[in-house]
């Protein structure tokens, strides 16, 4: 039989084991970031990191207003999404409809009746931002009707999470007036975005089709090989224009989209996306007056977050966490497994942040899922970062196995554990 001395002992190993898994690492709660003012003449503004979706400077950016043709990132969403799923393939051949061939605006590539592939359309509306490609792809995806492809639209916002004054009327984002005849009849209302729903779309964009890339940040391709002339892309800021005799001064190191948009109602507008030392940003400025404008002024906000804000890496692959070094295991030959991260985790921070603006918190899986035998590399568990109001997680693993236990051994632990929980009990 246990002496009363021998069993106070393994009581008191119990709950410093205990604590040692209960208690977390708690570093003082980071400020929120600093209010700065870039002096924009926009209407509204916004930039994200494209990771994780952390906003770092906004300004007006949950005003709804039209966003011409960065509309039209939604429809590039769709159209890859009917690729992914296999809806649609982009060998597929797309016939040309009289809508298509009359819609007015940039593009006035295609004639009635003629047939070009789902790729060659989808590059002229990503890089020509082509009115007549995109409406020929919206009615190919939804059965022969933009109006169908629009309401796919406002469901696809939703979806995303967009504001409620997110809204699509057409796959363009030509207004009512310029649609004319073609204009919805069971749609009401205009397209209007805010600065913060572009973001979002470009976010979910660079998330789930990254090849959009591909398509944008060519600065310009031919659509058929007898033409003279290739279509020049908008975005004046792509980083392959830096020897364009036209470009250059715009041309901005990294930056390889993603929609530029432009009506009299909208003025000129841009989401941009660039990438540099591993951290990806998107900017989105809407209503410059002028065409040079709205790439000086995403500028500015390309080069605010650049210049103030990095990729820290917190954790790396295959680390202890402090506050959780090991997790209790059912059922095996041990009782704990030591646990350490799956992979390394980092996060978005200003130039300059200290380790105590980092909130690390772990906790084990559930225990339903801590039953022997586990296996080297299960995930058991969780590790939380926090850094001004931005969460991002990792899961933590088993560092080494751990064998189920035999009946016999289950039974006199069970015994055991019997008799401290009951001194333990009567010394309450």
């Amino acid at each position: 039989m246990l002496s009363v001395r021998r069993v106070a002992v393994i009581v008191t190993l119990a709950i410093i084991v205990q604590l040692g898994t209960a208690l977390w690492i708690q570093p003082n709660k980071a400020e929120a970031a600093e209010a700065v003012d870039l002096k924009l003449d926009v209407k509204s503004a916004i930039l994200i990191e494209a990771s994780t979706g952390q906003v770092l400077y906004e300004n007006n950016a949950d005003a709804a207003l039209p966003p011409a043709s960065m509309a039209k990132m939604m429809t590039e969403y769709l159209v890859m999404e009917a690729v992914k799923s296999g809806k649609i393939k982009w060998e597929d051949m797309v016939q040309v409809s009289q809508y298509s061939a009359d819609v007015i605006g940039s593009g006035d590539l295609l004639a009635v009746g003629e047939q070009y592939t789902v790729k060659d359309l989808f590059g002229a509306m990503s890089i020509y931002s082509a009115n007549d490609a995109s409406v020929a792809l919206a009615e190919f995806i939804a059965g022969g009707s933009e109006e169908n492809f629009a309401k796919m639209m406002n469901e696809k916002a939703k979806e995303m999470g967009l504001s409620n004054q997110a809204h699509f009327i057409s796959s363009t984002g030509l207004s009512r007036v310029d649609l004319g005849k073609y204009a919805p009849k069971g749609i009401e209302g205009e397209t209007l975005l805010t600065a913060k729903d572009a973001a979002i779309i470009a976010y979910n964009i660079l998330k789930d089709h990254k090849e959009v890339l591909d398509f944008t940040k060519q600065p310009s391709k031919k659509f058929r090989e007898k033409d003279k002339a290739p279509m020049i892309n908008w975005n004046w800021m792509l980083e392959g224009n830096k020897d364009n005799v036209n470009f250059k001064k715009y041309a901005y190191p990294g930056l390889d989209g993603l929609k530029t948009g432009s009506t009299d109602d909208a003025g000129y507008c841009f989401t941009g996306t660039a990438e540099r030392n591993g951290m990806r940003l998107i900017s989105v400025v809407m209503g410059t007056k002028t065409e040079p404008k709205r790439f000086e002024e995403t500028r500015k906000v390309l080069d605010y977050g650049f210049n103030n804000f990095e990729m820290k890496q917190v954790l790396t692959a295959k680390a202890e966490i402090d506050s959780l070094k090991t997790v209790n295991i059912k059922k095996g030959v041990e009782t704990q497994v030591p646990v350490v991260t799956q992979t390394g985790l980092s996060i978005v921070a200003k130039k300059g942040a200290t380790p105590d603006q980092f909130v690390i918190t772990a906790e084990p899986a559930d225990e339903s899922k801590l039953v022997a035998p586990i296996a080297k590399g299960a995930v058991v568990g969780t590790v939380k970062v926090t850094y001004q109001g931005t969460e991002k997680t990792a899961n933590l693993i088993a560092n080494e196995d751990v064998e189920k236990g035999s009946w016999f051994r289950l039974f006199f632990r069970a015994i055991k554990d019997f008799f401290v929980d009951t001194i333990s009990g009567k010394k309450k």
